[in-house]
């Protein structure tokens, strides 16, 4: 969306007030639409002027303008899908929870494809698909999904590694990467400092990095290329697990269609080795 981009580009240059202000218009994007400056100022715990200023700092000739595309982008959409996102604990338990919590879900997904920008994502898609090696990171909560990740893109092209920095040497690791690298880092609040510190040294690697995050405001937007807001409700790990692995299963089959014959390939290969001391065949 364009208020993500044009937030993530002049956020350096902002006050503390407006960066704060930042923040609040992308937890927030319905208190945007609904709110005059005035009292979306004493809402965040800043004054109107400010409101106006950051409206101005973003390239919008006042607040008048940024609050119609807030509606336009966000709040209309929002209207058009059912209210099902409340904590699991006010959900009642009943024959239907499962469904209930699946809808939440479904929701989830539903939100975040309607915030990732198309042109970024296939600009992230082509770089994954000319890049000579793919390194994958994510940390404690984030570890599972880097896991995933990698396994599921070394199926579709070589040379992509999962990054363990408690077994191996990452700044070895680091070391090999340059400008034909692409790294993608998962990174979640509560953000760790060491995934920005090692994002940090893979930036000076010239190495092109794809964040997933929270937030387009997140640290790690600082040294990331590209950066996805995967949507989280309440900044919760559990929030964000379908949506975060519906994306990344977008990621993994555009680089399936871009490397369509070279995918076909490695499936070959993959499935002449004999490997049925590995698998069980079940009842079809």
């Amino acid at each position: 969306m364009i208020i993500h981009n044009l937030i993530r580009e002049h956020f350096v240059s902002m006050s503390k007030s407006q960066k704060k202000m930042a923040n609040y218009v992308l937890d927030h994007p319905r208190d945007i639409a609904l709110c005059s400056a005035s009292e979306l100022g004493s809402r965040i715990g800043i004054s109107e002027s400010t409101v106006i200023r950051f409206s101005y700092t973003i390239g919008f000739s006042g607040y008048a303008e940024l609050q119609k595309l807030m509606r336009e982008h966000y709040f209309i959409n929002e209207l058009s899908l059912k209210n099902t996102q409340q904590p699991e604990t006010d959900i009642p338990q009943n024959n239907s929870f499962h469904k209930q919590i699946m809808e939440k879900d479904r929701q989830s997904i539903l939100t975040t494809m309607n915030q990732i920008d198309e042109a970024s994502y296939y600009a992230a898609v082509q770089r994954l698909s000319k890049a000579k090696s793919v390194y994958v990171l994510g940390l404690r909560t984030s570890y599972s999904a880097a896991n995933w990740l990698s396994f599921s893109l070394g199926l579709v092209k070589e040379n992509v590694h999962f990054m363990r920095p408690e077994t191996e040497d990452v700044i070895r690791t680091i070391t090999q990467m340059n400008a034909n690298s692409v790294v993608i880092i998962i990174s979640f609040h509560r953000y760790l400092k060491e995934t920005i510190q090692i994002a940090e040294l893979v930036r000076k690697q010239k190495a092109y990095i794809i964040g997933l995050s929270d937030s387009m405001l997140a640290p790690i937007h600082v040294h990331s290329d590209v950066l996805f807001p995967i949507y989280s409700q309440n900044k919760s790990t559990f929030d964000v697990v379908s949506p975060l692995f519906s994306f990344m299963n977008a990621i993994v089959s555009g680089l399936i269609v871009e490397q369509k014959d070279a995918f076909r390939n490695r499936q070959e290969l993959y499935q002449n080795i004999p490997s049925n001391f590995l698998f069980e065949e079940g009842d079809q």
